[in-house]
Parts: structure tokens; C-alpha cells; sequence
């Protein structure tokens, strides 16, 4: 199940005041500036319940006042009209990868407001990792101003959420609700990476998807039929711990020869020295594939056919059409992504193999970010049967108390990706 990570605090308006907001926001979204005698006439609230929540939402800065109304009205001061304030996030999608901090941002409009990310030493602490996306999520919406309009934070952390059960995720927990003040759902970073590349990016329009991330770990995630899987205790996409070699090395899982043990950065930046390369990071392996270095070359040939292999098996067992590649590993192109490919159609049953294709990612190292923001608005079709924090109570899911679980509210739209401004920091 998903985790809703939030702790109530004093300082965060009740349900029902978060309701009535979302109502006068939902109207100003789909009709544009309206005057207060407008808002009145449209949302049923009363005069005082109206004024005291346009009070509010003015004083964070969710709502500005626009153009006064052109129409005639007699003597005196012609209707200020109101209006979102797209500078204001709705939303946020933070990735919480093993090295960054990546955050993603959509506004009251839903638009994105654009996504940064900041790399930081591994075994960084929680406290200062969460310290680090406020400070991101700042420079994309400015200030505080998110925290009365905001409808919900998706997070990304590393590992299946079985891992909640040690009591880490819940000092997690603690930690997003004091600095974001505001429902959070949790969800295993890389296949937050997945449904946003099926929701955005290059598997798109494909109802049946299988996504892998090379990076300092190896994960994925699985779409079958148009919905995102998510599986038993959230399991599903850990392929970077499906056994490739049984005399291998151990791996964090408790397991030998995982493919994590073999195509993580750390692992194949290791295993090139230890053929006789010189390079202690990403960058100077990739110089060296660049430049035609024999032993690189040849490490990726032999570690894209593993990963080749392995995709075939899933491919053979899950049937997607189109396979998504992404992490900073996959950047290297198609001195990984050949053999890999190779290896794929090698291994793929002949029934299937001309029709699967091999992509490489779209959306880079904000994936996981944008991923959050989808399951944070429940935006994606992907996620229609997945599970979902419980919906907030509107006006008349308040006057409703007790007659029964009240419907969710109708799931927006996000505009098509834009270009993202993506600041590394």
C-alpha cells in the first residue's frame, strides 16, 4: 500500500477549509479571473464561508487579483477580479535517488513550473536530504507560498516500501510533513521514473511497457495493460536483483551475482579497472568509450549482453512492446544499448521479437520527480487502479459526514510536457 505522509499540525488549515479552497481553485482553473459575485453564484458557499477562504488563499498567494471587471455596474469601483497565481505550486514530485535530490513542480494551472535536481555525497542524512529538496522546491515557487494551495507531494525513495517496516521511512515521514505541511504519497523512485516515461516520455501511448534504470542502482518498473504495477509488499521493477551470475558478488540484497552487482556505475567502473582502465568516475569512462578504448568498449559489449539477456527473459514473461532504458549508464548510447539490443533479440521468442522495440529514455534524471507529480494528482490513466491516498473532503462531502466514503474528485489533466528548465545546481 501506499504511505499518506502527513502529520497534522497546528498551523494547517482542517479538511474542510482545504476542501472549500480546492473548490474556489477548481472553479478559477476551469473558468478563468471571476469576480467574487461569480465565485458566489458558482461555488454555493456562503457569503462569510467565501469571503473567510478568499481571504485565505489571497494572504498565501494561491489567488491574485486581476484586471477589474470591464462590465458596467453603476457608480463605484468596478469588481476586482481573481484570479490563480501561476507562480504558486500545486504539486510536487521529489526523487530521492541514492546520490541527488531531484524536485519537480506544477502550478495551480497545471502547468509545470519546472524541476531542478542537486547531486550530493552518498549515505547524505535524511534530515539534510529533506533540507535540500525544500531549498529546490524554493527556487522553483518561491518562498512558502505552496503550502495552503498544495494538493500533494509525491516522494521517490530508493527500495521496495517493504523497507518501511524498519522505522526509517516513518522518521521520513516526520521529517516531509514539518517542512511541506501537506498529504504525501511515497512510491519506489525508479518506478516513478516508469510511469512518468509511460505518462510523458518515450513509452507514451504504450499500454504494455517494461522500464530499467542504470544508475548507482538498478531498477525498473512494469506497465501491463495501461495500468502501472505495483505488486505484492511493492516489489515489483527490483530486476536489478534477478541473479545474472551465480559465482558472482555479493549484493546488498543478501544475494549473489545480482545484475545491480554488475551493471550499477559502481560496478562496471570497478570492474573496468580491474581489466586495466583508468577512470574513477562516469565521465572518464564515458572519455574512453569516446576515444575508442578497447577495454571499455569491450566491458560494455559484455555487460549489455547480460542486461540484453535479462530483458529477454522479463520480455518473454510479461510480453511489453516497447522497452524504456534510462539512468546515467544509459547516456553512454550505443556502445551499451547495441549489445543490449542484441542480446534482446537473441533471447526475445521469434513470435514477439520483430514487434518489441528497445528505447532510450526521455526525460532524463527528472523522471522520478515527474513521476511524483503524477501520483500526486492522479493525473496518469496509469494509475486507475492503483492505490491511492483517500480523497480530501470538499463542501458537500463535509455536509455528507457519515453516509459513506465520499467519491474522489475527478482527476485533472496536465498539459503536455514542456521543455523543462532543469537546474543542476
Amino acid at each position: 500500500m501506499l504511505f499518506r505522509m502527513w502529520q497534522p499540525r497546528p498551523d494547517v488549515v482542517s479538511p474542510v477549509r482545504r476542501g472549500h479552497e480546492q473548490t474556489v481553485l477548481g472553479l478559477l482553473r476551469a473558468h478563468g479571473p471571476l469576480n467574487r459575485g461569480e465565485l458566489s453564484r458558482r461555488c454555493g458557499l456562503s457569503r462569510t464561508t467565501l469571503h473567510d477562504t478568499l481571504s485565505g488563499l489571497l494572504a498565501t498567494g494561491a489567488v491574485v487579483t486581476a484586471m477589474p471587471d470591464e462590465a458596467p455596474r453603476g457608480r463605484g469601483r468596478p469588481a476586482e477580479r481573481l484570479a490563480l497565481n501561476p507562480a504558486v505550486g500545486q504539486a510536487l514530485g521529489i526523487d530521492f535517488a541514492r546520490r541527488a535530490v531531484h524536485v519537480a513542480a506544477v502550478g495551480v494551472t497545471y502547468e509545470i513550473v519546472g524541476a531542478a535536481g542537486e547531486a550530493h555525497p552518498p549515505g547524505l542524512p535524511w534530515p539534510d536530504r529533506v533540507a535540500l529538496a525544500e531549498r529546490l522546491v524554493r527556487g522553483l515557487v518561491g518562498g512558502g507560498l505552496w503550502h495552503r494551495a498544495l494538493k500533494g507531494v509525491g516522494v521517490g525513495v530508493v527500495g521496495p516500501l517493504a523497507g518501511a517496516r524498519d522505522g526509517t521511512l516513518s522518521g521520513v515521514e516526520a521529517l516531509l510533513g514539518e517542512r511541506f505541511g501537506g498529504p504525501v504519497l511515497l512510491d519506489n523512485n525508479t518506478r516513478l521514473a516508469a510511469l512518468a516515461e509511460s505518462t510523458w516520455g518515450a513509452a507514451a501511448g504504450d499500454r504494455d511497457a517494461l522500464y530499467l534504470r542504470l544508475s548507482y542502482g538498478v531498477g525498473g518498473g512494469v506497465v501491463a495493460g495501461g495500468m502501472l504495477h505495483r505488486g505484492a509488499d511493492g516489489v515489483s521493477g527490483e530486476i536489478g536483483h534477478i541473479p545474472v551470475d551465480p559465482a558472482g558478488k555479493p549484493c546488498e540484497c543478501g544475494g549473489t551475482g545480482c545484475l545491480e552487482t554488475v551493471a550499477s556505475i559502481r560496478a562496471v567502473l570497478d570492474a573496468y579497472r580491474a581489466r586495466g582502465g583508468r577512470g574513477d568516475d562516469l565521465p572518464a569512462l564515458t572519455a574512453a568509450v569516446e576515444a575508442g578504448d578497447p577495454i571499455a568498449l569491450g566491458l560494455l559489449s559484455d555487460v549489455g549482453g547480460q542486461i540484453g539477456r535479462v530483458l529477454a527473459a522479463l520480455s518473454n514473461a510479461i510480453g511489453p512492446r516497447v522497452i524504456v532504458v534510462g539512468g546515467e549508464l544509459a547516456e553512454i548510447g550505443a556502445p551499451l544499448l547495441r549489445p543490449v539490443r542484441e542480446a534482446l533479440n537473441a533471447g526475445a521468442v521469434p513470435i514477439s521479437r520483430h514487434r518489441l522495440t528497445l528505447r532510450r529514455a526521455a526525460l532524463g534524471d527528472v523522471a522520478g520527480a515527474l513521476g511524483g507529480l503524477a501520483l500526486a494528482l492522479g493525473e496518469s490513466p496509469l494509475l486507475s487502479r492503483y492505490p491511492a491516498a483517500e480523497p480530501e473532503p470538499g463542501p458537500a462531502d463535509s455536509r455528507a459526514a457519515g453516509c459513506g466514503r465520499a467519491p474522489a474528485r475527478p482527476r485533472p489533466a496536465l498539459t503536455p510536457l514542456p521543455s523543462l528548465p532543469v537546474s543542476r545546481g
